[in-house]
């Protein structure tokens, strides 16, 4: 027992910001491994958006790490905690989203997390199952047990109210309800990002009042983007998407600096504590080029999000592309006429056909490609980001973005 308690404790640990509190989890993982009862293990997610990124998914492996180690992985929906949004790092009051907009993406979210997580071994439910039928005396005496000062304990609330800027009572009912979520299914132990802490200690505070044993609270950190500096973010143009294709996945990862190698894989992948760690002393100890070990966590995120034809498909395009310096022939193509945008005109501008081909993520980033010198049209580097094409001249153009990156243009 002694054996699989060390794993299970060193698993649970491997790669996270902080445990709370340790010495209860190794008591919990103990006495489940005695009573052969797995732990119900939960995480929350608030479907404001579409779709995910590579950043989204490191609590995602955690809880993934969990299930296969026997214990009971819970995924909840916020629907209805989504109505209010979750201020955690938010300077302003989110914006509503209707309740077919919540569905909507909350189907998208269930569909790319499932290439991460074990859809069978996933228990998935929506909180509205239980914060709907509260009466409104049932959410006063929730309310009654926290005070302002307490809310006012969390970081973006006190930064807010330092700067004179507006806090909905409706906001301070978010990691209260979130926390409800937590009574509801007794949950035992509760993953996050460092920016729910605080949601997550409410959970423990409230379970307590409710007579249950306090869940343990896991927080994991914030995945560095692709350019090793700041978070991953859509915004900053430095991220992985789950649904990209394998190809640019792969490209995407044998970018980032060698810096970040060891974290992706800590954050990203599965593999054993022991032989991440083997991999971290080959490059910092043996001196072994770092690009061996980039170019297997290329192929391991591809693979863990598609499959393994996939991965070495995607390796030889990247080689195609780096060893032989090669145009690969199935580029995708996109169609001015077909784009609404460039109905009618004469002329097309290159920050506007970054964008819309999907080279850039939005004007801002077209604008920095082209300053990096990143863009190409025909072989032809662009160097002025007002540069206007002629139409005509665009059809059959081949427009690339760094290495990696192509679109043939058709008219």
């Amino acid at each position: 027992m002694e054996k699989e308690l060390k794993k299970q404790f060193e698993t649970a640990c491997s790669g996270t910001d902080d445990v709370l509190v340790k010495e209860e989890l190794e008591e919990l993982i103990k006495s489940s491994i005695k009573s052969g009862r797995p732990l119900k293990v939960k995480l929350g997610l608030d479907p404001t958006a579409p779709d995910i990124h590579l950043g989204h998914t490191v609590v995602l492996n955690k809880l993934r790490q969990f299930q296969d180690m026997g214990h009971q992985a819970i995924l909840i929906i916020g629907d209805y905690t989504a109505r209010i949004g979750d201020p955690s790092g938010r300077s302003t009051l989110r914006p509503s989203l209707a309740p077919e907009k919540i569905d909507e993406n909350a189907k998208t979210y269930m569909k790319q997390a499932f290439k991460i997580l074990d859809a069978k071994k996933t228990e998935v439910v929506k909180n509205s199952k239980w914060l709907k039928p509260l009466k409104l005396e049932d959410i006063l005496s929730l309310t009654s047990r926290f005070t302002v000062a307490r809310m006012l304990e969390r970081d973006d609330f006190k930064k807010r109210f330092a700067g004179n800027v507006p806090i909905a009572i409706m906001e301070f009912l978010y990691p209260i309800m979130q926390a409800y979520d937590s009574v509801a299914i007794e949950s035992d132990i509760e993953l996050g990002g460092t920016d729910q802490r605080f949601n997550l200690l409410v959970g423990r505070e409230l379970q307590k009042d409710f007579g249950q044993k306090p869940q343990i609270a896991i927080t994991m950190p914030i995945l560095v983007g692709t350019d090793g500096v700041d978070k991953m973010s859509k915004s900053l143009g430095n991220y992985i998407g789950v649904t990209e294709k394998p190809e640019e996945i792969f490209g995407k990862v044998m970018s980032i600096p060698d810096s970040i190698i060891i974290p992706y894989y800590r954050l990203l992948t599965r593999l054993p504590i022991a032989e991440i760690d083997e991999i971290e002393k080959s490059i910092k100890v043996k001196g072994e080029n770092p690009v061996h070990s980039k170019r297997r966590l290329a192929e391991m995120l591809v693979e863990n999000l598609y499959d393994s034809k996939k991965a070495l498909l995607a390796r030889q395009h990247f080689d195609l592309l780096f060893k032989e310096k090669k145009i690969p022939d199935d580029i995708e193509e996109y169609s001015l006429n077909g784009d609404p945008s460039f109905k009618g005109l004469k002329e097309i501008q290159i920050v506007t056909l970054l964008v819309n081909c999907g080279l850039a993520a939005s004007n801002t980033d077209a604008r920095r490609l082209i300053e990096q010198g990143s863009v190409k049209i025909n072989n032809e580097k662009i160097s002025d980001v007002k540069m206007v094409f002629d139409k005509d001249f665009l059809d059959g153009a081949i427009i690339q973005k760094g290495k990696r990156f192509f679109r043939r243009i058709k008219s």
